[in-house]
């Protein structure tokens, strides 16, 4: 019996590593040539789980049924460091460089997804007690329950087919120069602002890549048509593709180092987020983040689909994710040096 059973568990250990193992072309397969593949991003955390999970299956029986999975998460080490960083016990000056957050607000909660009237003012309160310097607020709703009066410069923008939501860049120093990307038919957007900091200039992107629109409650999940659902997110997988391909360009003729913000709406598994990265860019949280790094609130396992990623001459000293249950995202803060 207990042969048997370990056959059936290897037959879908294999089934799980191979598609691990697949999931290492993502970064270089373009959604709009293989859409269908590129969906498989957004699992691959929780491949990387199962595979931890028969490695250790294994490696309890001292079976060498365990070097399948052990193989194949050494081949992807680069995956597993994006899933999980081990803390960093360098402790940082509070005062020491320049502090940058993304926070994706769910537009204050205005329809009352969390039963909770004191949304905004929560998040007032979160921002006035950490005080970075550069707030990147994507899905911002103008209410006037919220107060950001700490910061002098801000660069608002409504995207033209968007009169609602807008993509917000507050910050402490002088903007001296803004523009947006202005996508067509969609609410999403990319902005940009040269911030001058001190004798330096930063060109500080806040983005918000296309959304899938998927309600993460198990309920709702469970109610939607798989078929419509997969359409779906290959249709926005295409769509941020043809949005990265902008910020791509555009980074490339920068004249400031550059520093992308925000929601990106995929992992650090997939195309888009390695197009971008490729850019001279390095990711703030495996730089020096720890644990999970969790910025979505999803029931299945944990997804890391907010980035601060700063350009390669500039130094990473301290990375934060908060937990504020506060929107359907979490608070990312970083800490960077000239």
């Amino acid at each position: 019996m207990r042969k048997l059973l370990n056959k059936l568990v290897f037959v879908a250990n294999s089934v799980v590593a191979f598609a691990l193992l697949l999931s290492y072309l993502l970064p270089y397969v373009s959604p709009v040539s293989f859409s269908l593949l590129s969906v498989l991003s957004l699992a691959v955390p929780l491949l990387l789980l199962v595979n931890i999970f028969f490695l250790v299956y294994w490696a309890v029986q001292l079976n060498k049924r365990l070097l399948l999975s052990l193989l194949v998460l050494m081949l992807g080490l680069s995956h597993v460091l994006s899933l999980y960083k081990i803390s960093n016990t360098t402790k940082v000056a509070a005062a020491e460089g320049v502090s940058l957050m993304s926070y994706n607000v769910h537009s204050f909660n205005r329809f009352n997804w969390i039963a909770s009237d004191s949304i905004p003012h929560q998040i007032s309160t979160l921002i006035k007690q950490e005080q970075p310097d550069i707030f990147c607020v994507q899905e911002y709703f103008d209410t006037p329950h919220i107060d950001f009066a700490q910061y002098p410069y801000t660069y608002k923008d409504f995207n033209n087919d968007n009169g609602e939501l807008a993509l917000v860049i507050f910050s402490k120093f002088p903007i001296v120069n803004k523009g947006s990307l202005q996508f067509k038919k969609t609410p999403n957007n990319i902005i940009f602002a040269d911030i001058k900091v001190n004798n330096d200039t930063l060109r500080v992107y806040n983005v918000h890549l296309q959304s899938h629109k998927i309600n993460p409650d198990k309920e709702a999940l469970a109610k939607e048509d798989s078929k419509k659902l997969l359409q779906r997110i290959q249709s926005s997988f295409k769509k941020q593709q043809n949005q990265a391909e902008l910020l791509s360009t555009h980074l490339k003729s920068s004249p400031y180092k550059n520093v992308v913000i925000g929601d990106f709406n995929n992992s650090a598994f997939s195309y888009v987020y390695n197009l971008v990265r490729s850019e001279r860019l390095k990711d703030a949280f495996k730089e020096a983040g720890s644990g999970f790094g969790k910025t979505f609130e999803f029931d299945f396992f944990p997804l890391r689909i907010d980035f601060i990623l700063v350009a390669e001459e500039l130094e990473v000293v301290e990375f934060k994710t908060f937990d504020a249950k506060l929107s359907d995202h979490y608070p990312i803060l970083s800490r960077i040096k000239f």
